[in-house]
């Protein structure tokens, strides 16, 4: 859940439709992962509780930038850095597994956050750190230039150059293992970094587990399909 649109939109908090989806996969023993950066989750870390005590749940909080200021540019009307890490933090102390996703990373606007980003993941009891690089699909490309040129007018075209670089000279190419991270000369420094970085804070290697699928009720009601 949250791969296509976050399941912890404002409305949540009204219609609660994340919040019984979580219901009834628990009663199913269903496994489910969940990528957000809204702070609502907590309201359902005891759902998530009870699946990811038999490996049916893990949590991936997204954490751009550790910069209220860019925060506020690029994704309005989310939860603060701070809470964000405070929903880690959280999230591991109840025991779901967490981890923090820095997505996307954007050449001269968030990437020297990197190091940091990471050791407070760290910090706060992440059990991985990952990262996509800014990813331009489609009328998204266009929508970006104007976000860059209001709020970056002197960066704009540093920014998009590097980010050709790593497609080839174009603004995006979606195949499948390069789209996520790039090609070239800046791509390979950012994954060092992020390398070093892990290694640093003990996350080298690190994932989240692999959730059970073993332990699914099948409804009462519910037909063979064969």
């Amino acid at each position: 859940m949250g791969t296509n649109t976050d399941p912890y939109q404002p409305g949540e908090k009204r219609h609660r439709v994340t919040r019984r989806i979580l219901e009834t996969l628990l009663e199913y023993r269903h496994p489910v992962s969940i990528t957000t950066k809204g702070k609502l989750i907590l309201r359902d870390l005891d759902v998530l509780g009870e699946l990811a005590a038999m490996g049916l749940a893990s949590v991936a909080v997204s954490v751009t930038t550790l910069d209220d200021g860019l925060k506020a540019r690029l994704e309005p009307r989310t939860a603060s850095p701070r809470a964000r890490l405070r929903m880690v933090r959280e999230l591991a102390g109840a025991g779901v597994p967490v981890g923090v996703m820095i997505a996307p990373v954007i050449p001269f606007i968030n990437d020297n956050e990197i190091e940091d980003v990471v050791a407070r993941a760290a910090d706060a009891g992440a059990a991985s750190v990952n990262y996509i690089m800014l990813r331009l699909p489609f009328e998204v490309k266009d929508l970006f230039a104007e976000w860059l040129a209001e709020h970056y007018p002197l960066k704009a075209g540093h920014v998009m150059n590097r980010i050709r670089d790593m497609h080839g000279g174009k603004a995006y190419r979606a195949e499948w293992g390069t789209r996520m991270r790039g090609r070239g000369p800046y791509a390979k420094l950012v994954a060092e970094r992020f390398r070093l970085a892990r290694r640093r804070h003990g996350l080298e290697g690190s994932r989240l587990p692999a959730l059970r699928t073993d332990l699914f009720r099948r409804p009462f009601e519910q037909r063979s399909l064969l």
